[in-house]
C-alpha cells in the first residue's frame, strides 16, 4: 500500500470522519449515518487470475449496522471509500472488483446487504471521461442490451460547489474547505476556522493530496501543533518565506565561492551571515 493510501486512510478511518463523508457527499449533510452505527470491515478481498490468488485492498471500509442499545443486530450496508489524487481511467473496473468481491462474500449468508463505494478525487483538474463501465470498455451497440453498465460514485472534492462545504462537520470539512477555495484563490484564509480534532492525520492528508510537505512538517516544528487552518496557513506561509530566504543566500554563497575561489566560510563571512546560522547552510551546500 502506498503512502497516499496509508495516510488518507488514517483520517477517514475515524468513525466521526467516515460518517461525515458519507452524510456530506450522499445525503447533503443530513445525518443519516451515525458514527456509533459503524463497524470496521475487512478491507482485503481475494481474487484468482492467471492461476494465482491475488489480494485487493480498499482504502477504508465499514459496515453500517442497525443497533438496539449496544446490541448489534443486522448489517445494513458495506460502505467503502477510495481515494484518488490523479485520474484513473480504469476506476470503474476497480470498483466493480471491490463490489463484486464483497457480494461474493455474502453467498451462503442469511442476511444480504448492499455495497456502496465512494471515490474521492482530490486532483485540481476535472476528472476524465471514465465514470461508467461503458466509458472504460468499448461495448458495440449490438451487445449493449446484454451488458450491464456500471456507474461509480465519483466526487471531485476540489470542484464541489461552495455551499457543499456546510454539509460537513468533522475534520473533513477542513479538507473540503481548503480544496474548494484554493481552486480559485491560492491566498484563501477561512474567516471562522474550525478547531481540529485529529491534528496529525488531518495535516498528513493535506500534505499528501496538496503535494506540499510543509503541512506535515508542522508536526515536528517548534511551537506545538496548530489548532486551526488559519494557524496552519500562516505557519506554512512563513516557512515558505524562510525557505526562499535560505535559497537566496545559498545561491549567493555558491556564486562567491565560484567567482572568487572562496571557501564556504569565507563566502558566508562576506555575506555577514550570523555564525550560529552557518552550519545549516554548510549542510545544504
Amino acid at each position: 500500500m502506498g503512502e497516499k493510501d496509508i495516510i488518507s486512510k488514517t483520517l477517514e478511518a475515524f468513525d466521526d470522519v467516515f460518517a461525515d463523508i458519507v452524510n456530506g457527499l450522499l445525503f447533503k449533510g443530513e445525518q443519516v449515518v451515525q458514527e456509533q452505527s459503524l463497524v470496521d470491515a475487512q478491507p482485503v478481498s481475494m481474487y484468482k487470475a492467471d492461476g494465482k490468488v491475488h489480494e485487493q485492498e480498499r482504502d477504508v471500509s465499514k459496515y453500517l449496522v442497525d443497533q438496539s442499545g449496544e446490541q448489534i443486530n443486522i448489517r445494513v450496508a458495506l460502505l467503502g471509500i477510495e481515494n484518488q489524487s490523479t485520474y484513473d481511467e480504469d476506476m470503474p473496473l476497480r470498483v466493480i472488483g471491490y463490489d463484486g468481491a464483497a457480494y461474493r462474500a455474502e453467498l451462503g449468508q442469511k442476511t444480504r446487504y448492499p455495497v456502496v463505494t465512494l471515490v474521492l478525487y482530490f486532483g485540481e483538474k476535472p476528472w476524465g471521461k471514465n465514470r461508467t463501465l461503458y466509458d472504460a470498455v468499448r461495448v458495440p451497440d449490438m451487445y449493449r442490451p446484454f451488458v450491464n453498465d456500471y456507474r461509480i460514485n465519483l466526487f471531485e472534492i476540489s470542484h464541489l460547489p461552495r455551499e457543499a462545504i456546510e454539509y460537513f462537520h468533522s475534520d473533513f470539512k477542513v479538507v473540503v474547505d481548503y480544496f474548494v477555495n484554493r481552486r480559485d484563490n491560492p491566498e484563501y484564509r477561512p474567516k471562522n476556522p474550525q478547531k481540529f480534532k485529529h491534528v496529525d492525520e488531518l495535516l498528513k492528508m493535506l500534505a499528501v493530496f496538496s503535494h506540499d510537505n510543509r503541512f506535515s512538517d508542522l508536526l515536528v516544528q517548534e511551537g506545538g501543533r496548530p489548532t486551526d487552518m488559519c494557524e496552519v496557513l500562516d505557519r506554512v506561509e512563513n516557512k515558505g518565506k524562510e525557505e526562499g530566504r535560505i535559497e537566496g543566500r545559498l545561491e549567493g554563497i555558491r556564486t562567491l565561492m565560484k567567482n572568487f575561489d572562496l571557501t564556504a566560510q569565507q563566502a558566508m563571512e562576506m555575506m555577514e551571515i550570523p555564525e550560529e546560522e552557518r552550519p545549516k547552510y554548510e549542510a545544504r551546500l
